[in-house]
């Protein structure tokens, strides 16, 4: 069974400039029961399916299972999640022992940064940078499925 800890931060600095590698990112969610998401993603040139379950109050831990599958699928896929497909360069930033993924985001979400460090227990300790901002784990506002259905640009409205 696959696990998945991570904290999120929002960006408030120089990050780009730190980063040894950068790629783009389509992403679109084929269910978002509201407990579960299944997401499809293509990632430079491969493509994955990825069950996530629904964090539990209080944690940052949750199941992710995450399989390679043929683009040409993934492509199929994210046809049917309609406007709803998230588009965004992730950029990896080292900083101390972990890796930062920092999401800069395009279309709807314009505007958005997110920083993300995943680790192997939900107490480790870990490096931030001085260009992390507040911490929003936990904030459903800040995860790609709610993202994809409430844009960043639209939350005035929320």
């Amino acid at each position: 069974m696959g696990y998945e800890i991570e904290r999120k931060f929002l960006v408030k600095g120089d990050y780009k400039s730190k980063a040894f590698k950068s790629f783009r990112i389509k992403q679109g969610y084929l269910s978002l029961s509201g407990v579960n998401v299944i997401r499809v993603r293509i990632k430079s040139d491969k493509a994955f399916i990825t069950v996530k379950s629904a964090l539990v109050e209080g944690k940052i831990k949750r199941h992710e299972w995450e399989y390679e599958i043929p683009v040409k699928d993934a492509e199929e896929m994210l046809e049917l999640c309609d406007s709803s497909v998230i588009d965004k360069t992730r950029y990896l930033v080292k900083a101390g022992n972990h890796t930062f993924e920092v999401d800069e985001f395009y279309g709807e979400n314009e505007g958005l940064l997110i920083a993300e460090v995943e680790l192997d227990d939900e107490d480790e300790m870990f490096e931030k940078p001085d260009w992390l901002g507040d911490e929003v784990t936990g904030n459903v506002r800040y995860y790609n499925s709610f993202l994809s259905i409430h844009p960043f640009n639209s939350w005035s409205n929320l």
